[in-house]
């Protein structure tokens, strides 16, 4: 015989009997006689006040269950769920009771006991959660209900038949296990929709302690994946600092829990938004500092609960056995993507030979990878590198410093990359000043997030602009970089711009570069401040402003781009179209009197190279290039001057597996003269006579183009595509620019993103509209390209731009499109 689940409420004729009111009261005031103990300097610290609550909560039930009869022989326990069971009793939380009977009791004598346990509770206003189940209605009860047992998992025993917990405990957990290849899914978009309505706690105006995105439910949910043994178990807070950044995940949850102790006893009521009135004080009871120290801490804390998090999911989900035809295929390959770095089952990782302790440049590849192909970091990865990968020395190789503009113009997919690197402490170790800005609140209500990721968010939404001006890479670090000065005092566009000099130097930039990102960053409000609180029709304005630039167009447009990012990453209706007005105006008018910028020149041929093409035929030359990198190589390539012979060299390069970052490209006498700079996907370049095999056929005929089109259509096409992703698109639209040449030529410049085999292409496709490349310098600049061709303009020949553009528009990668930014809203108690 069993008790029907049903709710006990109160009757109208009051308490049965033996159902008190002194004892729930006395409760009551002795709790509050602990909440008085836990305010002021010396009072309770929060840790000691919960254990406190909880002890004080489990005595009362322990003495009122065993005057009801709930003793070890009587089939009856009482049992703790929820925060209770999980001994994290907040000043105001509620008690999540369960009374398990055995089946053969009398219904009235459980029903009695219960209510003798429940009305002194209610009489004493003590919010209640309660059931009264047999273990197999329990068990049933999580089965079908996934809040249930999610909350049936935190069952702790209070008093009475403790077999009779035992086995309610077993059961659920059995059966957790047993269905959870069948409730992931539900759990995980359970655990989404909760993020959708509470957002992510780091970017809140309230942030949800207990329900946003990075809080205390997100812990919760990695312990029920640990107890269906798919991640790893969840340790319990400590209070003490550990993990690459000082604060592992039990850390985080402890710093959270307290936070929500606070704001329980402050508040006097059972809170979970951290509120702009409450936030000094939380601040000083913690001894945190005032508000805004306070909102670090939570941002910190969430942020490393978040990552966890999504590490968890991706674990529990790789770790359920396959279903259905996915049992059939086969085991995931290891594809390469990078030297060192593969991808398998879904997830960038190390090569079985990678060296992380001495590949220096390791982190920043993986990194550069994740972010190409949208794949995440797998956490062993991580791990591996927090432990032993070194930092880059200075300067920086230039491969090493051309894989991080990469992984900074990826656009909004590099904002997760960087915050797992973050997380795990090896974003710090690439930029030691990051420090000064991590989890740094903004003091303008009008910005959306902290300072750090304010900084990702700017660089993000720069790489949408990238194909707008001459130098991408300086636009993608200053970005990065310009509020950098922030956090530390004084003012963050001069001292930014002293950080970002020692940056420069640390990755290797020359003067010219040096100086100009400094002044990106010294002078990124420029634009703003003067387009909003200027007479742009008074001539001395535009002067003012070209002589602050000294007269730089090139730093003129990258201020302009920049302008745009840094107000879209800072909050909504920040970028509107008059602010874009003014400033789109301010930078037309200062543009005219500045000088134009200067048209592509080719690049003189070295001396060696002269000779070796006076010798005629057909040679190829591989070389390291140390000076760069470990990684990267020189191709000098010699043959014949014949209209297509660039495109059937860049296409034996990209069939190579050779990925090109820069070429100069002439002609001496009857031959063509291309030195290329390359770095494998993987492994040592091929061997130089193997290279020359390919050119040689491909300039008797073979196909090398349709080719390499047919090796592009198969890797943006897997077999396995849960296991794979597309190349990377970056978010800036392709553009093409003319300038006028020597008598007879024009120049094509083209700026696009970024992909495998993208020289072929353009120049297979110049060729195939029946233009000659006299000279052209190819540059990748991070993920965008800025390659210039010098074609040679017959007499009779109007329409060559309009031939050449459509030829070289339809092999361009398209733009991705725009991704919304992820998370919050202002920080409103900051």
């Amino acid at each position: 015989m069993t008790v029907p689940d049903r709710a006990i409420v109160p009757s109208a004729d009051g308490p049965p009997e033996g159902g008190g009111q002194g004892g729930a009261k006395e409760l009551v005031a002795a709790r509050a006689r602990l909440l008085d103990r836990a305010a002021g300097p010396h009072g309770l610290d929060p840790a000691a006040l919960r254990g406190a609550l909880a002890d004080l909560a489990e005595v009362w039930l322990t003495t009122r269950g065993t005057a009801a009869g709930i003793g070890p022989d009587s089939g009856l326990a009482l049992v703790a769920v929820g925060g209770l069971g999980r001994r994290e009793l907040l000043p105001h939380s509620d008690f999540d009771l369960l009374l398990v009977h055995d089946d053969g009791l009398d219904p009235a004598h459980v029903t009695e006991v219960a209510e003798s346990i429940w009305y002194p509770l209610w009489d004493a206003h003590i919010k209640l959660d309660h059931s009264v189940r047999t273990v197999p209605e329990a068990v049933r009860v999580a089965q079908s209900d996934l809040t249930a047992a999610l909350g049936l998992l935190d069952a702790r025993h209070i008093v009475g038949d403790a077999e009779i917990t035992n086995l309610l405990i077993s059961g659920v957990r059995k059966q957790w296990r047993t269905d959870i290849r069948t409730r992931v899914d539900d759990l995980v978009g359970q655990a989404r929709e909760r993020w959708r309505r509470s957002g992510e706690i780091a970017h809140r105006a309230e942030p949800d302690l207990k329900n946003g995105r990075g809080g205390m439910r997100d812990v919760q949910l990695l312990q029920a994946l640990s107890l269906a043994q798919l991640t790893d178990g969840i340790p319990t807070p400590s209070g003490s600092p550990g993990g690459p950044n000082g604060n592992d995940l039990a850390t985080a949850y402890g710093r959270l829990l307290d936070v929500r102790t606070e704001l329980h006893r402050i508040s006097g009521r059972a809170r979970d938004q951290v509120r702009a009135q409450e936030a000094d004080e939380i601040g000083a009871a913690l001894r945190l500092g005032d508000r805004f120290d306070l909102a670090r801490t939570i941002s910190d804390s969430g942020r490393t609960v978040a990552y966890a998090v999504d590490v968890g999911i991706r674990t529990a989900q790789n770790a359920l056995p396959r279903r259905g035809l996915s049992r059939l295929r086969r085991a995931p390959v290891r594809r390469p993507l990078a030297e060192g770095v593969v991808e398998h089952a879904g997830e960038v990782t190390l090569a079985r030979d990678a060296r992380p302790d001495r590949d220096l440049g390791l982190t920043v590849r993986v990194a550069a990878a994740a972010a190409a192909s949208g794949l995440p970091m797998s956490a062993s990865t991580l791990n591996r590198l927090a432990e032993v990968a070194p930092a880059p020395r200075s300067p920086w190789p230039a491969e090493t410093v051309a894989d991080f503009l990469a992984l900074l113009g990826a656009g909004r997919s590099a904002v997760p990359v960087i915050e797992a690197l973050d997380r795990t402490g090896l974003w710090g170790r690439l930029l030691p000043e990051w420090g000064a800005v991590r989890d740094l609140p903004p003091r303008d209500a009008v910005h959306t997030w902290t300072v750090d990721r304010h900084l990702v968010e700017t660089a993000a939404h720069a790489a949408s602009r990238a194909t707008d001006v001459a130098r991408p890479d300086l636009l993608a670090l200053g970005a990065l970089l310009h509020d950098l000065g922030k956090g530390r005092g004084g003012d963050h566009s001069v001292i930014g711009a002293e950080l970002a000099e020692a940056i420069a130097t640390r990755l290797g930039l020359d003067e010219r570069d040096t100086g100009l990102l400094a002044a990106m960053v010294r002078h990124h409000l420029l634009l703003p401040a003067v387009a909003t609180r200027r007479d742009l029709d008074d001539p001395a304005t535009i002067e003012a402003v070209a002589d602050k630039i000294d007269r730089d167009p090139v730093l003129l447009e990258l201020l302009y781009a920049l302008a745009e990012a840094d107000s879209l990453a800072t909050g909504p209706g920040v970028w509107g179209d008059w602010k874009s007005r003014l400033i789109g105006e301010l930078v037309r008018r200062t543009g005219r009197v500045l000088a134009g910028e200067p048209a592509p020149h080719p690049e003189p041929v070295p001396d060696e190279v002269v000779a070796l093409a006076a010798a005629g035929g057909t040679h190829v030359r591989i070389t390291p290039a140390p000076a760069l990198g470990p990684h990267t190589f020189t191709v000098v390539v010699v043959g014949p001057d014949r209209r297509g012979v660039l495109a059937r060299m860049a296409a034996v390069l990209a069939l190579a597996g050779l990925r090109v970052h820069s070429a100069t490209v002439a002609g001496v006498e009857d031959s063509a003269v291309n030195t290329f700079v390359v770095v494998p996907t993987f492994g040592d370049p091929p061997d130089p006579a193997v290279v020359r095999q390919r050119l040689l056929a491909a300039l008797d005929g073979a196909d090398v183009l349709a080719e390499l089109r047919e090796r592009e259509r198969a890797a943006a096409a897997p077999v396995d595509r849960s296991a794979a992703a597309p190349p990377l698109r970056v978010p800036a639209p392709p553009r093409l620019r003319w300038f006028d040449g020597a008598p007879g030529t024009v120049v094509l410049e083209v700026r696009a993103g970024d992909t495998p085999g993208l020289l072929a292409r353009i120049a297979g496709a110049l060729d195939d509209a029946g233009l000659d490349v006299r000279w052209a310098r190819v540059a990748t600049l991070g993920a965008t390209v800025v390659d210039a061709f010098c074609l040679t303009v017959p007499a009779d020949e109007p329409s060559l731009r309009a031939r050449a553009e459509g030829a070289v528009i339809a092999v361009l990668p398209e733009a991705a499109p725009p991704a919304p930014p992820e998370g919050g809203q202002t920080q409103g108690f900051r």
